[in-house]
């Protein structure tokens, strides 16, 4: 999923089917899957606009998100994944 993320953020020329297709794979639902691509546009597009502009991010927006990923966004099956020894924390 994050890799996905990188790159549609990076190379979104580079992005197929057969991407979408790994999601699924993977477990994702086409419902997860655009949820995926739908965060990671918004991220995008907020950060190309403050960039675009020279302005900074509106204090506390990483809080927010940090808030956000350790609370609700626990309750979603989907963003969970097993930890093993090779994940990195």
């Amino acid at each position: 999923m994050c890799d996905y993320a990188v790159k549609l953020t990076l190379h979104p020329e580079d992005v197929s089917e057969a991407d979408v297709t790994s999601l699924r794979s993977r477990g994702l639902s086409d419902e997860q899957i655009i949820s995926v691509v739908l965060i990671t546009c918004q991220f995008n597009f907020s950060n190309r606009v403050t960039q675009g502009l020279g302005v900074e991010p509106p204090a506390g927006r990483s809080t927010m998100l940090r808030r956000w990923l350790t609370g609700p966004a626990r309750d979603y099956e989907w963003l969970k994944f097993e930890e093993d020894e090779d994940s990195v924390p």
